[in-house]
């Protein structure tokens, strides 16, 4: 079966997933992770893409981002996928591929999703185990949205200003949101939906999508339509 085009409209957020071919590590040493960040933000600000988000796991990595235009995000990919493969290459000894295929991406409804994504993201390595807390992760963009440190790599979207007031209030209440976790049903459909090359949101969301992308939008039922009840 012929893959579907990837979704990609400037303005909205998109949740994106690469992962290492294989479920392989594509991260041998810390200088390997920061070589990735620092070629994600060298792209962004040259293909317009605002990156609201990131975790770099072990053998994958998630970011939350919007695009200013429809080929920002294909762009800014290509070339980090391409550059990180070479230098990765180059520092194992190693040839041939590193990812598994193309990246895979979500077109997210902001109201809905897009705070839950970023917990979602950031809650990742401790359910990997690989923190006892998003706040002790070193890889992530948690760090900066509860006043950790200050990363120009990220570009706070406008949902998160809305949190609070001042800096401190915002920091504290989406450290409380993501203390709070992400519920099972809406971690399930924010991975499904990214890997599967769907948009994430309500009916009415999807609805005044529709007639801006010319493919389908959401997964379609498999099996028979339910059969119309009789009448009486």
């Amino acid at each position: 079966m012929a893959r579907l085009p990837r979704l990609s409209l400037p303005g909205y957020p998109h949740h994106i997933i690469q992962r290492g071919n294989n479920r392989q590590a594509i991260f041998s040493a810390p200088a390997d992770y920061q070589v990735l960040l620092d070629l994600i933000e060298e792209h962004a600000k040259k293909s317009g893409v605002a990156v609201h988000a990131y975790v770099l796991m072990v053998n994958h990595f998630h970011l939350l981002v919007t695009p200013e235009a429809a080929d920002s995000l294909p762009r800014m990919m290509q070339a980090v996928g391409r550059r990180y493969v070479r230098y990765f290459n180059d520092s194992q000894g190693r040839s041939g591929t590193l990812w598994e295929g193309r990246y895979r991406s979500a077109l997210i409804q902001a109201e809905t999703c897009l705070l839950a994504c970023m917990a979602y993201m950031d809650l990742n390595p401790v359910r990997a185990g690989l923190a006892p807390d998003a706040r002790d992760y070193p890889w992530s963009s948690h760090g900066h949205y509860v006043g950790l440190r200050n990363d120009k790599l990220v570009t706070p979207h406008s949902l998160f200003w809305g949190l609070g007031n001042t800096p401190f209030a915002r920091e504290a209440s989406y450290a409380d949101m993501v203390r709070a976790g992400v519920p099972a049903e809406q971690q399930t459909a924010l991975t499904k939906s990214t890997l599967g090359g769907w948009a994430l949101g309500d009916a009415d969301f999807v609805a005044n999508l529709q007639p801006y992308i010319e493919r389908r939008l959401v997964k379609t039922q498999v099996g028979r339509p339910p059969r119309k009840p009789t009448g009486i």
